[in-house]
């Protein structure tokens, strides 16, 4: 209580630099990944995706981005044990934050699309396991997490599939495509809108005191799905047929009347990626800033003030746009080859995946499930159209991550420990 009480300016400033560290790293990683598809397929290029993140990836982080910071916080270890001793529980927090920005940093400039979840709540872990007991790990908590690496991308990978199969049977495969695609385009736009919005007002804005009724959230999501159709109806239209392109590619003018919705996925992407990676930086943040509020408590429930969600959205976007570059081209070209059409498939399933996982409060990776996503595009044309060697890799980088996060943080929590002269008696 005492080193709080005299130390809690560093230690709040200590908490805001690493998460600024770790949001940072979330940007140049995991937002990279997010963007990816989009910036593969051709439909935008990576100046237009840094400024659709920048807009949406912080309003996902502001609007929709407490139900997940809430299990970061507090649902991946029981601090009860050490109520009496909450600089140790502060120590280790901070240690998680720093040592998962500092793998971020590592894998990002290496170009690795490691997952941030993974770091983070490995970070957890490790500096619970040492500093207070297995005990006090949320096992069952860790195997739904554990889980959800797996669901998440194989429904990611079956939602991708399936949409890319509706578009072949109602557009790529008829005999008029290029009609087609100006007659369906406005209904896949409204999927968009309407997934979206209707999720995100259903379990993200509790944290804002905003609640709807189920009926209203439903009238309110159609109406947005419309709006954004018919936005999307005057774009297509504009696209005219290019005989010359279609003769050297027969579906060349139906992939460019898919570039324009490619826009909306963005924006829907980067707002899902938002709503659920933004808590890995700002949880242990928030669990820091409380505590040191407090003077010490250690409290089973703590409010998510408005700056921490406003600090993580801005660290995201700082992260991509200084270091985004390096990792985008990873799911954007290496998996498999990616035109607008496939794009827009891989980008709504994965969106789709993440904004369900963030409104049920479960931190899943969002690399995994874009690369499941991309996967299941690929596998419509068969095993062949995907590069398993850059999968095998990409799932190497994401095995070597979580025990990174935790054995960086058990150093992390003893340094710090160490350099404020805090003795442990529940260390293990």
């Amino acid at each position: 209580m005492e080193i709080i009480a005299e130390y809690g300016t560093v230690f709040m400033i200590l908490a805001i630099v690493f998460g600024l560290y770790m949001t940072w790293g979330i940007g140049a990683n995991d937002v990279a990944n997010a963007m990816g598809t989009s910036v593969g397929s051709g439909a935008i290029t990576v100046k237009q995706a840094i400024i659709i993140a920048a807009i949406f990836e912080f309003a996902g982080a502001f609007i929709a981005g407490g139900s997940v910071t809430k299990t970061i916080r507090k649902g991946i270890i029981n601090p009860e044990s050490i109520t009496g001793t909450p600089e140790i529980l502060l120590f280790g927090m901070l240690a998680a934050l720093l040592a998962a920005a500092v793998w971020l940093m590592i894998a990002s400039w290496q170009g690795w699309p490691v997952s941030t979840t993974h770091t983070i709540i490995g970070g957890l872990v490790g500096f619970a396991v040492v500093a207070i007991g297995m005990s006090a790990v949320n096992w069952g908590k860790i195997g739904q997490i554990v889980a959800s690496w797996v669901v998440s991308p194989l429904i990611g990978g079956i939602l991708a599939y399936g949409l890319m199969i509706s578009i072949q049977r109602l557009i790529l495969r008829t005999e008029r495509p290029f009609e087609n695609a100006k007659k369906w385009g406005p209904v896949y736009v409204f999927l968009v809108g309407w997934i979206v919005s209707l999720v995100t007002m259903f379990k993200g804005l509790k944290h804002l005191n905003l609640d709807f009724g189920p009926i209203a959230t439903f009238v309110f999501a159609v109406g947005f799905g419309l709006v954004l159709a018919s936005i999307g109806k005057r774009m297509i239209n504009r696209i005219q047929v290019d005989p010359a392109a279609d003769e050297e590619f027969h579906f060349a003018s139906v992939e460019k009347a898919f570039a324009p919705m490619m826009i909306f996925t963005a924006c829907a992407m980067a707002f899902a990626h938002g709503s659920n990676d933004v808590a890995n930086g700002i949880g242990p943040l928030a669990a820091v800033v409380s505590l040191v509020s407090s003077g010490g408590e250690v409290a089973q429930k703590a409010d998510l003030p408005l700056w921490i969600l406003v600090l993580g959205g801005v660290g995201i976007v700082v992260g991509l746009t200084t270091l985004g570059y390096r990792v985008m081209r990873t799911i954007g070209s290496e998996i498999t080859h990616l035109t607008p059409t496939r794009g827009y498939c891989a980008t709504l399933a994965a969106a789709t995946t993440v904004v369900l996982a963030s409104k049920t409060g479960l931190p899943v990776s969002t690399t995994h499930i874009a690369v499941g996503a991309v996967m299941g595009v690929g596998m419509t044309s068969g095993v062949a159209a995907v590069d398993l060697r850059v999968i095998r890799d990409i799932v190497a980088s994401w095995l070597i991550t979580l025990p990174a996060g935790a054995i960086m943080a058990i150093v992390f929590f003893f340094t710090l420990k160490g350099i404020f002269g805090v003795s442990c008696p529940p260390c293990h």
